[in-house]
């Protein structure tokens, strides 16, 4: 297997560090408001990387967190908590209390989401609330390391004393900008980050005062606490690159002097009229949305995986339509094959694999599998639908009508005997009934139409 690793800016050969065993940790959602679909984009593109391991007979241990805290209005510790914020827009009193009940509402309506997704599920849900006290911990090793120091309004990170902060970014040298628009004259650096933000009326006493822990110690802390000081893959999105993931990595290679995760694997941008398309910008679809329009979750994971992770997605509900159409004469062709023959594809097989092993190239995954339509079996079909997570398994075998069987077998007979307008006149005839007859170099099939 071959993925493109952020770190080295290149693909590299995945080497696990102990034997078909990977441990994978994947940035979750802020539960502050449900998920958009370029949200979503990135949990199929890592629930394809998943399902690529576990093909290639990989063991996994995959932790998810959940943010329910900490987390600001900007990426770079500028604003109020994300969560405090949801909590006014549902006039909602400013409580721990209201702000868990918050939470949990948008947890369990994401996990929803990644369900109708038929995206696997983490082994560890770990919600940032619940693991407070690791946190802190991580904070007083990096205290006692001397990488973090108090301000009137917080605990910082002190980027410039962490020699490769930024090697994630390509951040050649430290400038004198701020990551935001208000200065803090008490940071030793402007780049610095929060480890910890003071909060007098919400929040959990630590040593440094009453507060929220910051929204990338929460990260750092969770993934070490379940995969270890070292581990193999750490997932997200792009705009994670510079900030978060590059405070990840300097919170727990500060800490424990060792590399943090081998391999970074980033997924690229859902876009929306020419725009990222994300909540500060207002501008974003929901699942629910598209599920009123006429869609199916399942819709939306074909045209995610009709673009490679790394590059940006056009989204359209023109696009969508055309997903629909492809996934539905998927479902018709697995589950209405007139002729279903017994030996499966191996060359499909093969060719199929190569392109996911292929720094997930679900693209030409796809183009082989249209290439070998007419040559599958349900086997080779379900055997792709492994990596793919189209949901063949549960298309339930209605199976063809006895009349219309035998008008397909008449058919197929006048065309083994040549009569051609015969079996044209049949065609047409199954056609007003429904059923599209599709004629191969291995025989016709019946496809019930769209």
């Amino acid at each position: 297997m071959k993925f493109y690793n952020t770190l080295a800016g290149k693909k590299e050969k995945f080497k696990p560090l102990k034997k078909k065993f990977a441990g994978l940790y994947t940035c979750g959602p802020t539960v502050y408001d449900y998920a958009h679909l370029g949200n979503l984009r990135t949990y199929i593109f890592e629930d394809v990387l998943k399902r690529a391991l576990i093909l290639n007979g990989y063991r996994i241990k995959h932790v998810m967190n959940i943010t329910d805290v900490g987390h600001l209005t900007s990426d770079a510790d500028e604003g109020e908590d994300k969560m405090t914020k949801a909590l006014r827009r549902e006039e909602k009193p400013l409580t721990m209390e209201a702000m868990k009940e918050l939470a949990y509402f948008y947890a369990e309506k994401f996990k929803k989401d990644i369900a109708e997704l038929n995206i696997l599920p983490p082994d560890i849900w770990c919600f940032a609330s619940e693991h407070v006290k690791a946190q802190i911990n991580l904070i007083k090793r990096l205290e006692n390391n001397d990488y973090a120091y108090s301000t009137n309004d917080g605990v910082y990170f002190n980027v410039v004393k962490f020699k490769d902060y930024g090697k994630l970014a390509r951040l050649r040298r430290l400038d004198n900008k701020s990551r935001t628009r208000v200065i803090n004259p008490e940071k030793k650096n402007p780049r610095d980050f929060a480890l910890w933000k003071f909060n007098e009326k919400l929040g959990w006493e630590s040593p440094w005062g009453k507060g929220f822990p910051g929204w990338h110690i929460e990260c750092s802390a969770m993934a070490m606490e379940y995969l270890g000081e070292s581990f193999d893959i750490h997932c997200g999105g792009i705009d994670h690159i510079p900030v978060h993931h590059t405070n990840e990595i300097a919170q727990a290679e500060a800490a424990t002097g060792k590399k943090f995760v081998n391999y970074w694997l980033h997924g690229n941008f859902l876009t929306l009229k020419g725009a990222r398309m994300g909540k500060s910008k207002g501008n974003f679809l929901n699942l629910a949305e598209i599920k009123k329009k006429g869609f199916h979750p399942l819709d939306f994971r074909y045209l995610a995986l009709t673009a490679h992770y790394r590059s940006p997605l056009l989204f359209s509900l023109e696009a969508l339509k055309a997903a629909k159409i492809a996934r539905q004469r998927l479902n018709n062709l697995f589950e209405f094959s007139f002729k279903l023959l017994k030996n499966q594809n191996s060359k499909f097989r093969e060719a199929f694999f190569n392109a996911v092993n292929d720094d997930l190239n679900t693209p030409r995954a796809l183009a082989v599998l249209w290439k070998n339509i007419n040559s599958l079996n349900s086997r080779d079909f379900l055997w792709a639908d492994r990596i793919l997570g189209l949901g063949f398994d549960k298309i339930k075998k209605i199976g063809i009508p006895a009349e219309i069987a035998a008008l397909a077998e008449k058919r197929e007979k006048f065309r083994r005997e040549k009569k051609w307008k015969e079996a044209d006149k049949l065609r047409k005839e199954l056609a007003s009934l429904g059923w599209l007859t599709e004629d191969t170099p291995t025989g016709s099939r019946l496809i019930r139409k769209i």
